[in-house]
């Protein structure tokens, strides 16, 4: 016998042994994988800390939008962990700054996934988050976005959750108030070319043309654009009854700014960011005056909830709340009772315990449908004395 054959023979496990590696090998295996449906973070989330990413832009000219989405998650959170948390253990909530920038948004989506992140608030910029949806969609995590465009839905993802209403509950409560309540049939349009700026540029006018009115000029302008005379210009031609816009507060601040200064003084007519204090610093107290604006969340003093919601904002932060802390606020409620419910499941059975979880929030009524939609409704305001008003 060759000295390889012996040394071969000399160091062969025996089958009692082999079979014994083959089961420890086997067991490690089954470990590492998980079941169907099933995500890797359900293994690793069983205890510790429960690992909650909100993810804004925290710099940069929307960072007013990323600053009132983390306190209003970060109040429902202290609310919570002060009761105890859920199911014992504390609820971590971790801020990443997007930059407003799809692309950065991706990278951090890979990022709280790699980092075990059971679920994820924000983003308030419908392009990041539109950017981020098959990442977190593929990693089964959820995703609750204040944001608005109706491209959202168009994502098909059952992780993905609105805190709001779209841009066509939004925009087909305004177009109706202009056209039957008011009587306005000349309406011109002035709208960004981002993912908003084109969700509310066609969420309104289907609206207006379902009610038989055509824009009088539709103007778009780029997202980083500061300077619009020229397409005010235009719009000041038609002489129209109210100008529609489409834009995020600070660029929408900018265009009232100038439109009065050209001596446009029809009313202008948005949603969301035209009710925020942002928008009205911007543009100026006197430029927003008679501004109407579509919003599920008028005020702070709209319920004994917003009352309350409000106080517990401003001692906390020193400022008074507005409709993105709320929409964040009640998006985080959403989630944890979620998770409470669900006795803190991950991945899809998470998801599926937030599509299941029916919440009386600041907004209204939250009742998720399929499409990850949890409210349909808004309510007409206007801006008096700097301030947003329920019309009556």
């Amino acid at each position: 016998m060759s000295r390889s054959s012996r040394s071969s023979r000399r160091f062969r496990p025996s089958a009692p042994r082999t079979a014994l590696v083959g089961v420890i090998a086997l067991a490690a295996a089954l470990s590492a994988c998980s079941a169907p449906g099933e995500s890797d973070n359900e293994a690793k989330s069983d205890s510790g800390p429960i690992k909650i990413a909100v993810v804004n832009a925290r710099s940069g000219q929307l960072s007013s939008l990323g600053e009132w989405e983390y306190k209003g998650a970060k109040l429902a959170i202290d609310e919570w962990n002060k009761k105890g948390g859920i199911d014992g253990r504390k609820i971590q909530l971790k801020s990443f700054d997007d930059q407003g920038d799809p692309t950065t948004g991706t990278n951090l989506a890979r990022k709280i996934d790699s980092e075990h992140y059971i679920a994820m608030i924000g983003t308030a910029e419908s392009a990041v988050t539109i950017a981020m949806a098959p990442v977190l969609k593929q990693a089964e995590i959820p995703n609750i976005t204040s944001g608005q465009a109706d491209a959202l839905v168009d994502q098909k993802s059952e992780f993905l959750f609105l805190n709001g209403p779209t841009s066509t509950t939004y925009d087909s409560t305004l177009a109706q108030y202009l056209v039957q309540n008011k009587g306005f049939k000349k309406i011109a349009m002035i709208t960004n070319n981002g993912s908003f700026g084109k969700g509310e540029h066609d969420a309104f006018a289907k609206a207006a043309k379902d009610l038989g009115v055509t824009p009088v000029t539709d103007q778009v302008v780029t997202t980083d654009q500061k300077e619009f005379s020229a397409a005010l210009t235009a719009i000041r031609s038609k002489k129209p009854q109210a100008i529609f816009i489409g834009s995020e507060e600070v660029e929408a601040g900018l265009i009232v700014k100038q439109a009065r200064d050209l001596g446009i003084t029809a009313p202008f007519a948005g949603a969301a960011p035209q009710g925020t204090p942002v928008f009205i610093d911007t543009a100026g107290k006197t430029a927003v005056e008679g501004t109407i604006v579509s919003s599920p969340y008028l005020g702070n003093d709209i319920s004994p909830a917003a009352q309350k919601f409000a106080a517990a904002y401003k001692a906390a932060y020193g400022e008074d709340a507005e409709l993105h802390g709320a929409k964040a606020y009640d998006g985080t409620t959403i989630l944890l009772t979620a998770l409470r419910n669900s006795g803190v499941a991950t991945g899809k059975k998470l998801a599926d315990a937030i599509r299941s979880t029916d919440h009386d929030g600041l907004l209204g009524q939250f009742r998720y449908g399929p499409e990850g939609v949890g409210i349909t409704k808004t309510t007409i305001g206007v801006i008096q004395d700097g301030k947003l008003v329920e019309q009556k």
